[in-house]
């Protein structure tokens, strides 16, 4: 391996894929779309599009983001057999350039209850597999399941074997966020140690941050040779999510004198990218989020803010244009013009069509004229709300009102459009959202569980914007709904409809029995 490649570290971006097992996190195929082409954009060395074997909708975001990526390589993801890991080829073949991941459990809980086979059954199967994979496509990875739980003679074995089978890149995942840096280091480092062939292939690190060391584990990982990081924006991701891009990516800056290594990423985009992300999740950034969230720049203290005042350099290690974020808070009013709204969307990090901007711009004129001002967080609001009437199809609310107050009981009335056809409905409820919610139930009948239902204010003030999340559970699976309205029972029905969409959403994806890395 040359000092360049030695210098470079790839970033394997799982957004799409891992990100998506997030309970709640459904995207729609647009939306996966939208966010391929941006990672792509940024310098995301190799994009996992999804599992295409998982369902329809799957196949269909692989196959359809493989044919728009211009640079980065489009993966997909396949579970040990042949039926797999073709459907897999089918969905990437038309990509510049195609990747195959397949992978096995390979620890003893895994060999004993996920794939019921033996070590030497193991074994055959990955030969067989990653040997099959090849017939298909030259970039091939190949991952040991719970590898960070496997006997470490095992996965000396098994690696050994993957590679002889021809994988070009061995990913080491931390399955369930169980190893510590220093564990996660002497790994990597005994594979080099007793595997010569390992100097020949791109090592991977992939981990889960259930206890908190995702990030950590992967740095170290990096310094003990590993040289490719899979993670996903805002560590997004099963259980308590997977590292998180933005996280590496400015660790590696920041820290050159100590990671003297380098990525293709573009971090000025990293806000935008962040952004997107919890826009199309529905999973908010928590405040001090590292990197993105909220609070990341932000000084109370005193002591900070007379040093922030003397150099920014005593209390900030990076700065705020490194990531994307612009100094500036304008406020917008209801005689601000289409040329000031585009300047200030695109100083927010987000490039609107003429289409989007229009539609953009009535929403922001009615909003105009129930506020005195319109703040970024309003804006950023707005096109979360924009995103999801470009989306969502299946409900649409078209008229409510609502009946409240101390007599009971509290009434609904709303026009409600269900796949193209107009539903007139009304309904009582303990209160007005709950009034709203039996409402759209007549509409759309169904047994899922309200889990959560959340209300915040976007900004300070009595005509600040509400902002509504709902979580509903159906059949174990989780789908997050959000929406904005400076009436909160208005934002509360948007809300509810969105996660009814990607219920609907949801039911499409008949996942195999487990996904998981």
């Amino acid at each position: 391996m040359d000092k360049a490649v030695k210098d470079q570290v790839l970033i394997f971006d799982t957004t799409l894929r891992d990100g998506e097992q997030s309970p709640g996190a459904t995207m729609s195929l647009s939306e996966k779309i939208e966010i391929a082409a941006l990672l792509d954009e940024m310098g995301v060395d190799i994009i996992e599009a999804g599992f295409p074997i998982a369902s329809e909708g799957d196949f269909e975001a692989v196959s359809e983001i493989s044919k728009i990526i211009e640079i980065a390589s489009v993966c997909g993801l396949a579970r040990a057999n042949k039926v797999d890991i073709e459907r897999c080829w089918r969905a990437v073949e038309k990509a510049n350039k195609p990747r195959i991941h397949t992978f096995i459990g390979t620890s003893p809980l895994h060999r004993e209850f996920q794939v019921r086979l033996t070590k030497e059954q193991v074994l055959d199967k990955v030969f067989e597999t990653v040997k099959f994979a090849k017939t298909f496509c030259e970039d091939v990875q190949w991952s040991p399941m719970d590898a960070t739980r496997t006997e470490r003679d095992f996965l000396i074995k098994v690696v050994r074997v993957a590679i002889e089978a021809g994988a070009s890149t061995i990913n080491i995942p931390d399955t369930v966020g169980y190893t510590a840096p220093k564990e996660s280091a002497e790994i990597i480092k005994n594979l080099f140690a007793t595997i010569p062939e390992m100097k020949d292939i791109i090592v991977s690190t992939h981990c889960h941050n259930d206890l908190g060391m995702a990030t950590a584990n992967s740095l170290a990982a990096v310094e003990a040779g590993a040289r490719q990081v899979e993670c996903t924006i805002n560590g997004l991701g099963e259980r308590a999510g997977n590292t998180a891009l933005e996280e590496i990516a400015m660790a590696l800056r920041v820290r050159q004198d100590i990671l003297p290594f380098k990525t293709r990423l573009d971090t000025k985009k990293l806000i935008q990218a962040s952004r997107l992300v919890s826009t199309v999740s529905g999973f908010p950034v928590q405040f001090n989020k590292a990197i993105v969230g909220k609070n990341a720049f932000a000084h109370e203290s005193g002591i900070h803010q007379d040093g922030m005042l003397k150099h920014a350099g005593t209390f900030e290690i990076m700065k705020p244009e490194d990531i994307g974020l612009t100094e500036t808070n304008l406020v917008m009013g209801k005689h601000s013009g289409r040329a000031a709204l585009r300047k200030k969307i695109s100083d927010l990090g987000f490039n609107l069509g003429d289409n989007q901007l229009q539609d953009l711009f009535i929403r922001f004129k009615a909003l105009a004229d129930r506020k005195k001002e319109v703040y970024d967080e309003d804006l950023l609001a707005l096109l979360a709300d924009n995103s999801m009437a470009r989306n969502d199809e299946f409900l649409q609310l078209v008229d409510l009102e609502v009946k409240c107050g101390t007599r009971s009981p509290q009434t609904a009335k709303a026009i409600i459009v269900m796949q193209g056809k107009n539903y007139t409905v009304d309904s009582t409820g303990d209160g007005p959202v709950d009034a709203v919610f039996n409402a759209i139930k007549k509409v759309f009948p169904h047994s899922a569980h309200l889990q959560h239902f959340q209300i915040h204010a976007v900004t300070e003030g009595t005509d600040a914007q509400a902002t509504v999340s709902v979580r509903l559970e159906e059949a174990g699976k989780m789908v997050t709904g959000q929406s904005s309205d400076t009436d909160t029972v208005v934002a509360s029905a948007k809300a509810y409809i969105n996660s009814l969409n990607k219920l609907v959403l949801r039911r499409r994806k008949k996942a195999p029995d487990f996904v998981a890395n």
